[in-house]
């Protein structure tokens, strides 16, 4: 297997290569415009593995070696640094880190959305445009707004005309977004029953196939952290820390790591709460002391950690609560 560790700019890249059977290494510098990149790739034999930082403008070239049947791995690009120690930072030697990474089973690999997962980020916004336009006219119906009763209602709203132009361009491209969703949620729903820690996850209320798939791509090989805090910290799910003098002061939330998947995590918390007792029971608990802004992310965390212990001890949900109750393991992930 050819192992590549990308640094990848907006005009070229350098990559360094390492050939698992043979041995056979190497490095080169490969420029973008000339259709270099694309030969490149091509002449390579499967299975190819590349790994590069997350950046932008990069969409393309993900789309080209995964056309080529080559499988690319998006990594944390502060956390990439992190591990690097050196002083002296060049393209080879940064093509050369990701590699070593890599090789090592460090690389710290992001879950990046798919095509489902933009569509239905602008599926989220298109809504939240319907929503302004019904309370801009007084109407507040929040997720009834999307019954037939709400979609009747919405229809009837006297609007002026530019405002009545932008309802009918926006519902004509929620019904389009409804209906690619749709057929991509059967294919997410068909992947996550073939994966088999995505199905064990399901098993707890709250997660489906988009959070349950999302997160064991993200996390990877539970093995690489020892308690469920590392988990929290890695996906930004705890509060930032500046204590000084034995004085210790919390803050928000870090919001380091994946957004995509944090986001999934609030989702997923927020149904749990409505069929998980012991969820439900630490979020009114928290209702009382802050907002619930702030308890449905103390329960994504909670849930966080034990979706870790749940892929580390191979246990399905509700024995993993009864595991949690009498050997501590939410209170060690909470720690």
């Amino acid at each position: 297997m050819i192992i590549i560790g990308c640094d990848f700019h907006p005009s070229w890249q350098q990559v360094s290569w390492l050939d698992t059977e043979t041995g056979d290494c190497g490095e080169r510098k490969v420029v973008h415009v000339s259709g270099e990149a694309k030969m490149f790739y091509q002449q390579l034999g499967a299975p190819v593995l590349i790994g590069m930082e997350a950046t932008g403008n990069s969409q393309w070239f993900v789309e080209l070696v995964e056309d080529l049947g080559h499988e690319i791995w998006i990594g944390d690009a502060a956390q990439i640094r992190a591990s690097y120690v050196r002083k002296q930072k060049t393209d080879k030697r940064d093509a050369a880190h990701i590699l070593k990474l890599l090789l090592e089973g460090r690389f710290p690999r992001l879950w990046m959305p798919d095509r489902e997962h933009k569509l239905v980020i602008i599926r989220s916004r298109v809504k939240n445009e319907l929503q302004h336009l019904s309370m801009n006219k007084g109407v507040q119906k929040k997720r009834t707004l999307w019954s037939q009763a709400g979609q009747k209602m919405l229809r009837e709203l006297a609007l002026k005309p530019w405002a009545s132009c932008r309802r009918e361009d926006l519902l004509g491209l929620l019904a389009m977004l409804n209906q690619q969703i749709g057929k991509l949620d059967e294919a997410v729903q068909h992947a996550a029953e073939e994966n088999p820690q995505a199905k064990l996850l399901m098993t707890q209320p709250g997660v489906g196939p988009n959070t349950a798939l999302a997160y064991v791509l993200t996390i990877g090989d539970v093995s690489r952290f020892r308690r469920g805090k590392q988990v929290a910290s890695y996906l930004g799910l705890i509060p930032r820390e500046e204590s000084s003098g034995g004085r210790q002061k919390l803050g928000a939330i870090t919001k380091q790591g994946n957004r995509m998947l944090r986001s999934l995590l609030v989702e997923a918390a927020q149904v749990a709460v409505m069929h998980d007792p012991g969820l439900r029971k630490q979020y009114l608990h928290r209702c009382h002391q802050k907002a619930k802004a702030v308890a449905k992310v103390a329960v994504a965390r909670k849930l966080a950690v034990r979706l870790y212990w749940m892929l580390r001890t191979n246990v399905a949900y509700p024995e993993i609560v009864r595991i949690e109750s009498s050997s501590g393991l939410a209170l060690v992930g909470a720690s």
